[in-house]
């Protein structure tokens, strides 16, 4: 028995000979491998370049609060009538230049008598805004007193990461929050 092959025409021919070297031309491969992985590579360096900067900023934060604490543990704020913009420039000073200190940070100050009666401060208002300046309280306290210090940094750049939401405020902003608690030094004694 015979096979017959079909006939074709000169076109169909020539249309089967360029789908066969197409499929076997193997230029342009690279790109549309990039076009897939390209996409997800650049969310997942994004995400960490995000993450990173997101933590770093609250690790900085929460040092600074801690180091300019301790100028209020030790009575140095109290015997030199420090005010509250002065502390709060004691904290700015401990934070990396990027960090807004004028209008996105909030600095309360508590003084309690025992570690009981302690009651953190809100740093949003009921829609979700930083509160305002002047709801902020500061009382150092005196010796041997509980004093809370809470700092509060609304934090844009969370808002223009792209790929990430990271912000919690109706802004697009993330609120990052540090406090420091202690008892105070018996410095007056």
């Amino acid at each position: 028995m015979y096979l017959v092959s079909p006939v074709r025409s000169v076109s169909q021919q020539r249309s089967v000979g360029l789908a066969r070297s197409w499929a076997r031309d193997e230029r342009g491969t690279t790109a549309i491998e990039f076009a897939l992985v390209g996409l997800p590579f650049f969310m997942f360096l994004f995400g960490i370049f995000g993450l990173g900067l997101y933590f770093f900023t609250t690790f900085s934060l929460e040092s600074a609060v801690e180091q300019a604490s301790r100028l209020i543990r030790v009575g140095f704020v109290q015997e030199s009538g420090m005010t509250a913009e002065e502390f709060k420039q004691e904290v700015c000073k401990r934070l990396p230049a990027f960090v807004d200190c004028d209008g996105k940070m909030r600095v309360n100050v508590q003084s309690y008598s025992d570690f009981a009666s302690i009651i953190p401060p809100a740093c949003t208002d009921t829609e979700g805004n930083l509160v305002p300046p002047h709801s902020t309280n500061y009382n150092t306290g005196g010796a041997s007193e509980v004093v809370l210090v809470t700092v509060c940094y609304e934090w844009d750049m969370a808002g223009l990461l792209p790929f990430l939401k990271l912000g919690n405020m109706p802004s697009g902003a993330a609120l990052i929050q540090a406090s420091a608690t202690f008892r105070t030094e018996p410095y007056g004694d």
